[in-house]
């Protein structure tokens, strides 16, 4: 394309009022091709980025209607002066690389790879250390090492009846070894005599004498090492994809286009927190000079995630709180006192100082956002129906919306007992309480299951106002279902919901409070992270009374030990759990699966006991129906998978055995255990793991050494990882590719320059925040509402 054909293009352009659609695919495409000069000086930007009046002066620039007048706004630094390479091809598909077919294009696109920039953001699951390079007489048995030698001879060889290899011997000046390649004959036409060769692996003793087996090669025709002789990294792959082919490509990916990267990193910023440029972190990401600088790479591009992740949960939390009017409801102690006065208990001081938090957001007119954290057992419940009947006080409905109709079930049993404290109510799901308020209370349970003539009930009462607390399951967020004057919304297991449940619950009213719960523990720089726009209140102790659990870490040999103690517990009038890691047996798996365990259980070891089953591929009747059978005492054992991890209340249970223990994170198995220990016989946890690895062994002995959800938490994210301990795209938060949330000090760090940032330009609009504005952008918008 000359320059008369762009101008035409830049002509129409104006002529459209700068709306950036002259051509198909926006200007950003076509100026991505442009390899000519432009007159007057100009530069090529991301024209998409612009805004109208800086599209007009670089039209009008480039056109020779004017020059760029001095006050004209100053366009984004994303230059051709800067970069060689015009970063608007950064978003070209990578079909554009050299080397890349469309077949393999797609292969890469199995692995979210599309673009360029996908390319350059396509790290390494590790690295390989092979910069040790040794004489052949310096090998050492079983290490990861390089040698180069010159190739001596290559030869086809027949090893049994059908595995056919390549050998090679290459010698240096101390001596020479042996290569077997085995499976790949066509080797041999590479290797040719006299060539140098590296080679990185470990060393085998066979026969007497070393030798690689297998290992990664390259013949040195330059000095640029990719598959040896030093970090070589180790990508995800795919079928059709081989580790070679990878590196290749991505070695000239990396060295062509991530100096085009342009730094979204405000300068100030990266001289505060000492960090790497975007594009040498990049590079040294994927290929680093050493252990020191892959590091030094990883803390950048770490901080970059959890920094925007920041940005965007500070702009969510102005954007709920500063933005929308909420209610402000008048805390009437008299109703508060003779509600506390009913209760079978006295709460305990951390229960009181969580509920004096919510209470005094309840006064306020900005809309609560807040996060409850608590123990299993640690007394959520009575704190948020406190909150509950004073929003119903002062006139509006409370939403109680929970993951499943087991638990909403619960949560309604639950309520409706603590408020009949001072009267009676009919059985029903919809319930109605007197005498606590100058109003009635009155409770509905609404779910799934709820039968038509009920459910239409519990519809008109929500329209009308008459029912002004509504618990149930995803049920309460239908379409269909109006609130007459939705003042607090509550949401039970809160990661357990997807973003979007979360918010449609929310916008059943016009700003309504937000509470939000969870009894799994969560470290607070965790919270902070995943929750940074909701406050965070905790309860970090456990009412009087509640039964410590002993826990015991077993091996196989001792399971038939374990039935006998659940066998005399059930004796005793108990109730016991088992927990299974599989609903069905897998080849691949060596775990116990539930629907086998269950039938084996029942016939052969408990014949004269009833035993139930609970998985996810149940429908919801036949759940219920089982969890009914248990907690009426019908079902002397329950085999389940995890489905009975949070929320299951069956005080009469005394025992959960977990087999395959080591498949389940610390947090998980905490979970497990809370489901025992709920009434007043002693209760215990027996983890049964067959097999464990060291590291399974190490974190399975911390159950047995405490309780403290927390501190289990803590321990679980610094031996798993926040990818195994925190599901992050079911709470909202976005990918982490680099980051580590156990990276307690980079993630206050984060935080600190986030907040900092926020508090100088929130709306991201100063010029030198152009481009970070642009990268928080693209990273939320495809995850939704956190809440």
């Amino acid at each position: 394309m000359d320059f008369e054909q762009l101008k035409k293009i830049l002509e129409l352009e104006r002529a459209r009022g700068f709306d950036d659609k002259a051509v198909f695919g926006g200007l950003d495409r076509l100026l991505g091709r442009w390899t000519g000069e432009l007159p007057h000086g100009a530069s090529i930007p991301h024209y998409s980025h612009l805004n109208n009046k800086q599209r007009e002066d670089w039209i009008n620039t480039i056109l020779g209607l004017s020059n760029a007048p001095d006050n004209a706004a100053p366009l984004p630094s994303d230059t051709r002066k800067e970069n060689t390479i015009n970063p608007v091809i950064l978003h070209s598909p990578i079909t554009t690389v050299k080397g890349i077919s469309s077949k393999l294009s797609a292969r890469f696109e199995k692995l979210g790879v599309t673009t360029i920039r996908d390319m350059l953001y396509f790290f390494p699951r590790r690295h390989i250390d092979y910069s040790k390079v040794r004489n052949i007489s310096q090998l050492e048995l079983g290490v990861e090492q390089t040698v180069i030698g010159v190739i001596w001879q290559a030869t086809q060889k027949t090893i049994g009846r059908r595995i056919k290899a390549t050998e090679a011997i290459i010698g240096d000046e101390t001596g020479n070894i042996k290569i077997v390649w085995f499976n790949q004959p066509y080797l041999v036409k590479k290797l040719i005599t006299n060539k140098r060769l590296a080679v990185s692996g470990k060393v085998r003793q066979f026969m007497n004498q070393k030798q690689f087996e297998s290992p990664e090669y390259e013949l040195l025709e330059s000095d640029d090492l990719i598959h040896t002789g030093r970090l070589i990294p180790v990508y995800p792959l795919t079928e059709g994809l081989n580790a070679r082919t990878v590196r290749r490509i991505m070695k000239d990916v990396v060295e062509r286009w991530a100096p085009a990267l342009s730094d979204f990193l405000p300068l100030e910023v990266r001289k505060r927190a000492a960090l790497l440029n975007l594009s040498d972190a990049i590079s040294q990401s994927h290929y680093p000079d050493s252990e020191l600088s892959k590091d030094d790479a990883r803390r950048r591009l770490a901080f970059d995630e959890l920094f925007l992740i920041q940005l965007g949960v500070l702009a969510k939390k102005r954007e709920w709180q500063d933005q929308q009017q909420g209610y402000s409801f008048t805390i009437e102690s008299s109703y508060l006192e003779k509600f506390l006065s009913i209760l079978p208990y006295d709460l305990t001081l951390s229960q009181k100082r969580v509920l004096d938090e919510i209470l005094n957001d309840l006064k306020c007119s900005k809309p609560m956002s807040r996060l409850l954290q608590g123990d299993v057992g640690s007394g959520k419940t009575v704190v948020a129906l406190a909150a509950m009947i004073m929003t119903v006080a002062n006139g509006y409905q409370a939403a109680f919306m929970a993951p499943t109709e087991i638990l909403a079930e619960q949560h309604f049993n639950n309520i409706c007992n603590l408020l009949s404290g001072s009267e009676e109510a009919e059985n029903g799901i919809i319930r109605t309480f007197s005498k606590l308020l100058p109003v009635p209370i009155t409770v509905s349970l609404l779910t799934g299951s709820t039968k038509k003539n009920e459910r239409k009930d519990i519809y008109n009462g929500l329209t009308d106002g008459s029912i002004n607390i509504a618990v149930g399951t995803h049920a309460l967020i239908q379409k269909d279902i109006d609130f007459k004057h939705l003042g607090l919304a509550i949401v039970d297991e809160q990661h357990r919901f997807g973003v979007m449940q979360r918010a449609e619950l929310r916008q059943k009213g016009i700003s309504p409070h937000l509470l939000v719960m969870s009894a799994t523990p969560i470290p607070r720089t965790l919270a902070l992270t995943i929750y940074g726009d909701l406050d965070i209140s905790v309860i970090d102790t456990l009412p009087p009374g509640r039964q410590k659990i002993l826990t015991k870490l077993i091996g196989s040999e001792q399971r038939s030990k374990a039935f006998e103690f659940v066998r005399k517990q059930i004796i005793s009038g108990h109730q016991a759990f088992i927990i299974c890691p599989l609903i069905e047996e897998s080849e691949a798996i060596d775990a116990k699966a539930a629907v086998t365990e269950y039938q084996r259980l029942s016939s052969e070891v408990f014949p004269e006991f009833n035993v139930g089953l609970l998985h996810g591929r149940l429908s919801s009747a036949e759940k219920e129906d089982i969890m009914r059978q248990f907690r009426a005492g019908d079902l002397h054992i329950l085999v389940s998978t995890s489905v009975v991890e949070v929320g299951i209340d069956v005080p009469n249970a005394t025992v959960m055995l977990v087999e395959g223990a080591d498949r389940f994170g610390l947090s998980q198995l905490h979970q497990f255990r809370g489901r025992v220990g709920r009434g007043s016989e002693k209760s215990y946890c027996i983890l049964l793991s067959e097999k464990p690895s060291l590291e399974a062994k190490e974190r399975l002995e911390v159950m047995e050494k405490t309780d403290d959800g927390f501190a289990l938490a803590e321990e679980d994210l610094r031996l798993r990882g926040a990818g195994e301990f925190f599901g992050t795209r079911q709470s909202g938060l976005p990918d982490l590719r680099m980051a580590k949330l156990s990276d307690r000090e980079l993630l206050e760090l984060a935080r600190k320059e986030a907040i900092r940032l926020f508090d100088d330009d929130p709306n991201l609009t100063k010029h030198e925040h152009k481009l970070l504005a642009l990268e928080v952008n693209k990273l939320w918008q495809n995850v939704g509402e956190l809440s």
